[in-house]
């Protein structure tokens, strides 16, 4: 190889960094072609400065596929959402660019006339590969393939392929999405081999008549090799449905031409055509009455002009198939296998794919999945593993996916760009609604480069890419154009072509209506926003002048502790007229971790600047795929079984359930029922309801059993939906939801008085051998990252409830009550007003009054309540309430009432940027035990958080890691406790903001030693 891995290139190719223009890459095609030389594993690597910086001496072995960003010092991983990381224009490139350089060898034996090719999964970056010192093509697109014919490049023995990787190019600008910018190479890589004459492509329309139950197919199977034979000779065997049609291969045709002239004037010429028979052309385009004269030519006139098949082609067209139809609940899939022959009889090529019948249309403002009305309970993925950065396994994928499949997701939107293609074969096979997104986002230049010529080309190519890549798959429900990169004439376009080239699908792109949800129809068939306001939602399902779905590409972002308001988003999703769902952002947390140290990091831990910090640690899961509290509260909204029935039903012995599926019956779960109680979960027994039907509601009757509990007081009925088969995403017994019927609750009461001196110190603080720190008024709780948005303009800090000092205190006794009167004043001097009184109902068991008067014009707080901490000896906590999960006000529809169970350390959720975490609401009581003893809380309905650090530790640590080891208990019981809201979109209802100025609460605390 050369000393310059640009030179080689540069020798045989135009000199072109820009990107803008492939070369030697063979045309996108859907096939699967499986390796015969796996490259895959060891490879050479030089990282460069520069794409013309010569190459040194020394290489280094590293594993392909692999990202360097991963590895290398002086390239590191960099978060940034809008900005790009360096200060350019487009199409202006930086004059630093790191170029990886990656070579190795491969044994070649003698192949014939066989043709080689180089299949490069993805690259990200600016691709140039070379092989045996001759380059062979040029590539961008880095989340698509690139393929190249090396034939002429390549013989028997030894071959050294060297793939150079730039990190940046012209078309970076279209590949700014919130994510972290990596560069290597992130998927497979291997050669293949093919016939000179073989099958260059395979297009199937796999339809379903919803109205006859009946399927129907068209498959296009385009040839290589094959189109410039005027009499081909060859066919292609189509089995689909236990039969074999032989189709022709069209063969290469004239192109249509009238009669020459004739000027021959020795014989009178007979008349060859009517007069006036070019009329026709227009006549027809007009769909005008043909005259009587030209009927009889009408038909072969427009058979002459127009083009009949494709040379190269053979078309299979069936229809009245008896088949099932795919859907997300019921992802039914063929077999389709095509066999090119030779015109002996040879069989030179075959192809397959597995196909779905379904039809994907839209009716008014309805999107129809086979006829129904389907639900979007989706989310936004993008490729990420914390390890790998975007090197994803097929076992990572799956794991992926079963994650969705158990929270009942039952949509994906590959944001922003596709992904690998067995991500799309399993959404085939275990059953995703999909929406393929190109890979063009131009976040930083969004106004400029939707209407920049310049980059018109990509757009369409990028978008035709994915399209041909992906056209066969069912899951596929609707194409992106891309993301965030404005609205102009590069979408018109590609629009344009999309919808001509495949109608089978609606086109989808939230930039057309970011402005106006009534535009954009040029460029989107959906109306796609991303985090509008619950207001907005509710005026659009009303407008008349609405006429498209409403399929919201990104809501609920989910940030740091937060998720606030997803069940409101669903009460209306349910209940008002077009509106179909969305796409929850997002999937999983970008944080990683290359070292496998277990210390996660966010933008900025790798020293890059300009970063977005922590903005994408924005998932339902963690970096690890562990559910995060906000899993659970969409498993429960997207439910395949839903509780329709009253409490008052409930006590008179019927329970109604709905099932939510739009296809799919109930036949392949185990329904349990159970009675929560105040001393825990009773009476388990299964529940019959046969195969309901979807949409479908049937009324069951209650077991004696369960009615025997249900005239105790009890807390709730709870229904529990599992997997009844061991599936490919999870097994037998597996939970998909809890459904609860939740019952009065009664009235918490206190002993009286008793005869004991409750002690306190000059302060007025309980003192007990149990207590670190008493219980203290607290007003904060430590920021979450939504408390931190810009949106929120820094009100809590304003509030100055970040800190309490003590101003004046008043201790009083009256019998055996001791009544504490405490003036606090925040940090800008503005006084809370705290009174307490504390009575002893047994030694150590203390009733306790709580009023708190905040300042006036206070506008809205984050808690209310009381926080202490325990010596270090308490291990496990149990308590009557909502769980078992973290739960706050907005998010806690999921949540389930009863008695639970948890060690202390596990009560905490470990988000990546320490905050406010790990609460529990309308608990009754709180049980803290260990050696060093039992500590007790009844009360009111109160929310409650036990954890291992303060809220000054939490607020102190950039990182879960960081916090210092602790044996401590930190308890606090609030009365009032804000929902969460969401960093992007709307904040927590107001009914879940803390307006009021005066609280009041009762709680009871006994303190028990331990025997030791």
């Amino acid at each position: 190889m050369s000393s310059d891995p640009g030179s080689a290139v540069g020798a045989a190719m135009p000199v072109d960094d820009s990107g803008f223009h492939a070369i030697g890459r063979m045309p996108m095609h859907g096939l699967r072609r499986e390796p015969e030389f796996a490259l895959d594993g060891t490879w050479d690597f030089q990282l460069l400065d520069t794409p013309t910086q010569p190459l040194g001496d020394r290489w280094r072995s590293v594993t392909v596929p692999e990202l360097w960003t991963m590895r290398e010092d002086s390239d590191r991983p960099q978060y940034t959402n809008i900005p790009m990381p360096f200060e350019e224009m487009p199409p202006r490139i930086p004059q630093r660019n790191p170029t990886g350089v990656y070579r190795r060898t491969v044994e070649l034996p003698a192949l014939g006339d066989r043709r080689v090719i180089l299949h490069v999964g993805a690259a990200e970056g600016l691709l140039r590969a070379v092989v045996n010192d001759r380059p062979v093509g040029l590539s961008t697109d880095s989340h698509l393939a690139a393929e190249f014919d090396i034939t002429d490049a390549c013989g028997p023995g030894v071959n050294t392929v060297v793939l150079v990787v730039s990190k940046w190019s012209s078309v970076s600008y279209l590949e700014d999405q919130d994510q972290w910018w990596q560069s290597g190479l992130s998927r497979s890589v291997y050669l293949y081999t093919v016939a000179p004459q073989r099958i260059a492509d395979l297009h199937v329309r796999a339809d379903f008549e919803p109205a006859t139950g009946r399927g129907a197919l068209r498959a296009e199977i385009a040839t290589a090799g094959l189109e410039h034979l005027a009499e081909s000779g060859w066919t292609v065997d189509c089995r689909i449905l236990g039969r074999t049609d032989t189709l022709p291969v069209e063969p290469r045709r004239p192109a249509p031409a009238l009669p020459a002239p004739v000027d021959e004037r020795g014989v009178r010429p007979e008349p060859r055509f009517p007069v006036d028979m070019l009329d026709l052309l227009s006549l027809r385009a007009a769909d005008a009455p043909i005259p009587d004269r030209l009927a009889p030519f009408a038909s072969r006139f427009g058979q002459s002009l127009h083009s009949g098949p494709a040379p190269g082609k053979a078309v299979l067209e069936r229809d009245d198939l008896d088949v099932r139809a795919w859907s997300a609940e019921t992802p039914h899939l063929y077999e389709l296998e095509a066999r090119l022959r030779a015109p002996d009889g040879t069989v030179v090529d075959t192809a397959r794919c597995r196909i779905g019948f379904r039809r994907v249309e839209i009716d008014g403002r309805d999107l129809l999945v086979n006829g129904k009305r389907i639900l979007i309970q989706g989310v936004n993925r993008h490729d990420v593993h914390s390890r790998t950065g975007r090197v994803i396994s097929r076992e990572d994928l799956l794991a992926d996916l079963s994650v969705l499949k158990r929270g009942n997701v039952n949509a994906i939107r590959t944001s922003h760009y596709p992904n690998s293609p067995e991500f799309t074969q399993l959404c085939d096979e275990l059953g995703f609604y999909v929406v393929a997104e190109a890979d063009i986002e131009g976040h930083a230049f969004a106004a400029t480069l939707c209407d920049d010529p310049r980059y018109l080309p990509t757009f369409v190519e990028r978008i035709s890419r994915m399209v041909l890549r992906d056209r066969n798959h069912p899951s596929v429900i609707m194409w992106s154009l891309g993301n965030e990169t404005g609205y102009g004439a590069n979408h018109d376009a590609s629009a344009a072509w999309l919808r001509r080239f495949d109608s089978s699908r609606p086109v989808h792109y939230e930039g057309a209506i970011a402005a106006d949800w009534h535009g954009g129809h040029a460029a989107t068939d959906v109306v796609c926003p991303m985090y509008p306001s619950f207001d907005a939602v509710r005026a659009y399902a009303t407008d008349p002048r609405a006429d498209r779905p409403f399929i919201m590409c990104e809501y609920a972002y989910s940030q740091g502790n937060s998720t606030g308001g997803l069940a409101e988003y669903w009460r209306m999703i349910e209940t008002l007229p077009g509106l179909q769902g969305g796409f929850i952002w997002g999937f999983k947390d970008h944080a990683l971790d290359p070292a496998g140290d277990g210390k996660y990091r966010y933008g900025g831990d790798f020293g890059d600047g300009p970063n977005n910090g922590p903005a994408l640690l924005y998932g339902i899961v963690f970096a690890d795929g562990t559910p995060k509290p906000a899993w659970y509260e969409a498993r429960g909204l997207f439910a395949a079984v839903r509780i329709v029935s009253t409490a008052e039903q409930a006590l008179a012995g019927e329970l109604t359930l709905r099932n939510r599926h739009t296809f799919a019956d109930l036949s392949r779960y185990d329904i349990e029922v159970q009675v929560e109680t105040e001393d825990g979960p009773a009476a388990t027994t299964p529940l019959d309801v046969g195969a309901l039907a979807a949409g479908a509601e049937t009324t069951v009757e209650l077991p004696s059993r369960i009615m025997a509990l249900l005239a105790e007081h009890p807390l709730a009925l709870t229904v529990t939906v599992h997997t009844s088969e061991t599936t490919p995403w999870a097994p037998a017994g597996t939970v998909l939801a809890h459904e609860q019927v939740r019952f009065p609750r009664p009235a918490v009461t206190f002993p009286g008085p008793a005869a004991v001196t409750v002690e306190v110190d000059a302060d007025g603080a309980l003192w007990h051998p149990l207590l670190r720190r008493a219980p203290r008024l607290c007003l904060w709780r430590a920021l979450t990252d939504t408390d931190r948005a810009v949106k929120m303009d820094q009100r809590f800090v304003r509030s100055g409830f970040f800190q309490l000092t003590q101003k004046s205190v008043e201790i009083g006794r009256r019998d055996d009550d001791v009544t504490i009167r405490t003036q606090f004043l925040t940090a800008f001097g503005d006084e809370v007003q705290h009174t307490r009184t504390v009575r002893a109902v047994a030694a150590a068991d203390y009733v306790i009054t709580e009023a708190v008067r905040l300042p006036d014009g206070t506008p809205d707080g984050l808690r209310v309540g009381v926080e202490w901490e325990l010596v270090d000896g308490f291990t496990d906590a149990e308590w009557v309430g909502l769980g078992p999960w973290e739960n706050y006000p907005d998010r806690r529809s999921s949540a389930q009432l009863g008695r639970w169970h948890s060690t202390v350390d596990d009560l905490s959720t470990p988000y990546l940027r320490p905050q406010e975490n790990g609460g529990r609401g309308e608990v009754t009581e709180l049980i803290v035990t260990g050696p060093a003893g039992t500590v007790t809380t009844t009360h009111q309905p109160l929310h409650v958080t036990v954890g291992r650090h303060s809220t000054a530790q939490l607020e102190a640590a950039a990182h879960w890691w960081e916090l210092p080891p602790s044996e401590a208990t930190v308890v606090h019981l609030d009365v009032a406790h804000r929902g969460l809201g969401e960093i992007l979109g709307p904040d927590t209802a107001p009914e879940f903001r803390l307006d009021r100025t005066d609280y009041t609460w009762q709680w009871r605390l006994r303190l028990e030693p331990g025997m030791s």
